[in-house]
């Protein structure tokens, strides 16, 4: 049992470069590639974009490959870190609700990183993102956490490791039984404890959800495609990952549905850059700001229903993109919320803002923490006319259950590369990832994700 599921993972890994997608998987594997672009370019000025950043100058060499939004070449290890911490820098990028996890800030910088150093197609690329969300998800689900704060490790950094291993590896032309050393690495590598909740600056938090999967990913790809050698049957077994993590163990769903059901179909794009908790409440809100022309002087009280397992995650937080009742406020008060004022700082004591959430209640509810599909919200309000209002958001636009557009994702890429790359650099990338999968060689991205002179962080 044990080394046959590990073997039919490293298989899957071995093969998914070459292996044909359905047109389905392909375009949203190109949807979720570039969604997370657009975090890892906007995020390089954020505060864990620019620490990544300043720790890996002293790296930099002129035949490395790129660090998107920003001329440096790095090693391909150090270019997977930065990427994968500029990616994770704020509550932009993309989430995985069955996997527990932010899959493309790790899988995504991992695999742009081998990709351009092996030269590989832009087709390998996508199947090889593809394979990591298969990966990184069956990772967390094989452990039978039965909810987000049970189980001894977080699983946002489980599955950022063993995703992000996944992709790397299928791009380093690794073999089945080098993936099986692969999978050896990324097991001894497997580590993160959920107290990243008390990062107040986001920049420890970047790295357990992005960046450290990426750079252990990375580096056990390339470390055995070199030649290293490693353990095989690592997966189950007396001493092994689940022997070591699982709460209640299902080693088969490791392997099960590989190359049939593809994880990147139940992955979810925010609309919303703010924390995933707080989309369903937004979608709510902004939905009857829509409907009812409302803004904050209407607003008597405010009540947001939320599930009871997710509401502290946000209730109350002191970082504006992350704290529900500020980002509630500013919907109100502004007709909705954009990027730039989601992460105002400055607002949370503005007096307006301040003055509304003191008319608001969050209110826990376990009924929604069992409701299908999950994270629903509902927000009431008592209008000072004294009508009442009532809103319940079932299905967060960019869910599987009602998917974002392609032209929704580009214009909120648009918006958050565009301050980086400028308006035409911005179309240029817009241009080049609609046609990604025809890419003879990976390096062809570097210069359309590369901002022109005077422009990007830190220029």
């Amino acid at each position: 049992m044990a080394d046959d599921v590990t073997r039919q993972v490293a298989a899957h890994i071995a093969a998914a470069a070459r292996r044909p997608l359905p047109q389905e998987v392909m375009e949203k594997t190109r949807l979720h590639l570039l969604d997370t672009l657009a975090a890892m370019i906007s995020g390089g000025g954020l505060r864990a974009g620019l620490r990544a950043r300043a720790y890996v100058e002293a790296y930099a060499r002129p035949d490395g490959v790129s660090l998107p939004g920003t001329p440096l070449r790095l090693p391909p290890v150090e270019a997977a870190f930065a990427g994968a911490m500029a990616a994770h820098a704020d509550e932009t990028d993309d989430s995985h609700l069955g996997g527990r996890f932010h899959p493309g800030c790790a899988i995504v910088p991992a695999a742009l990183a081998v990709a351009e150093h092996r030269r590989a197609t832009g087709a390998e690329l996508l199947r090889a993102i593809a394979a990591g969300y298969d990966i990184g998800a069956r990772a967390t689900l094989a452990l039978g956490y039965t909810s987000p704060r049970s189980g001894t490790h977080s699983t946002h950094c489980l599955g950022a490791n063993f995703g992000a291993a996944a992709a790397a590896g299928a791009l380093a032309g690794l073999d089945a039984r080098q993936a099986e050393h692969l999978l050896s690495y990324a097991t001894q590598q497997a580590s993160g404890i959920a107290y990243w909740q008390r990062d107040a600056e986001h920049v420890e938090k970047a790295f357990d959800f992005g960046g450290m999967g990426a750079r252990n990913g990375t580096f056990a790809a390339l470390f055995v495609a070199s030649g290293a050698s490693g353990c095989d049957g690592a997966l189950t077994g007396t001493h092994s990952y689940i022997s070591a993590f699982a709460q209640n163990a299902a080693p088969g769903l490791l392997a099960e549905g590989l190359g049939a059901r593809h994880e990147i179909m139940a992955a979810s794009i925010k609309k919303w850059c703010v924390g995933s908790p707080i989309q369903a409440a937004l979608d709510a809100v902004t939905a009857l700001i829509a409907e009812h022309g409302l803004r904050a002087h209407d607003v008597a009280a405010l009540r947001a229903i939320m599930p009871d397992d997710r509401l502290p995650i946000v209730d109350g937080r002191d970082m504006p993109d992350v704290c529900l009742q500020h980002l509630l406020a500013i919907a109100l008060i502004d007709g909705g919320v954009t990027f730039a004022s989601s992460h105002e700082a400055a607002r949370m004591q503005d007096p307006e803002v301040r003055a509304l959430r003191a008319r608001m209640e969050a209110i826990p509810s376990p009924d929604l923490t069992r409701a299908t599909p999950a994270r629903q919200a509902i927000i009431e309000i008592d209008c000072t006319d004294g009508r009442r209002l009532r809103h319940h958001a079932k299905a967060v636009y960019g869910t599987p259950e009602n998917p974002m557009s392609a032209r929704d994702v580009e214009a909120k890429a648009r918006d958050l590369v565009a301050p980086v790359l400028g308006d035409a650099g911005a179309a240029r990338m817009l241009e080049a990832l609609r046609d990604v999968a025809a890419l003879d060689d990976c390096r062809e991205l570097a210069a359309v994700l590369t901002p022109a002179a005077g422009e990007g962080h830190g220029m």
